[in-house]
């Protein structure tokens, strides 16, 4: 099978990788602003406690995984030389995040049916 190039100046190339390297830092400043506006929240917000500040905190976590495999994907992406590659990657991508968004789930149902039975407990 031939395999067909994908021909990108090694420019763009550099270019792109700088652009997500911006874009991972501005991402980055937004969670950790985030993660502080949730953090000062729970600290005054007596509603947010035990296992819903854990469901609040594991989904913070989810949300910094998922964005951590796109700009991974992105990576990659820019580095591909041929459009196989390119497809290869975007169906590994893929899988990987309906799989993660899957056990993710999976996780948080966990979570949040235990935080409501806890809650149904303590109303008794």
């Amino acid at each position: 099978m031939q395999r067909t190039p994908f021909d990108i100046p090694d420019q763009m190339r550099d270019a792109a990788d700088r652009t997500l390297d911006q874009a991972k830092k501005a991402v980055g400043q937004f969670m950790d602003a985030t993660q502080q506006a949730v953090a000062k929240a729970e600290g005054s917000d007596n509603a947010v406690r035990g296992g819903a500040g854990d469901v609040q905190r594991q989904a913070m976590a989810y949300v910094e995984e998922n964005i951590a495999a796109a700009f991974d994907f992105a990576g990659r992406l820019v580095h591909a030389r041929t459009l196989e590659e390119v497809t290869a990657l975007q169906q590994e991508f893929l899988q990987r995040q309906a799989y993660a968004a899957a056990e993710q789930g999976k996780t948080l149902g966990a979570m949040m049916g235990r935080t409501a039975a806890g809650a149904r407990k303590e109303d008794k």
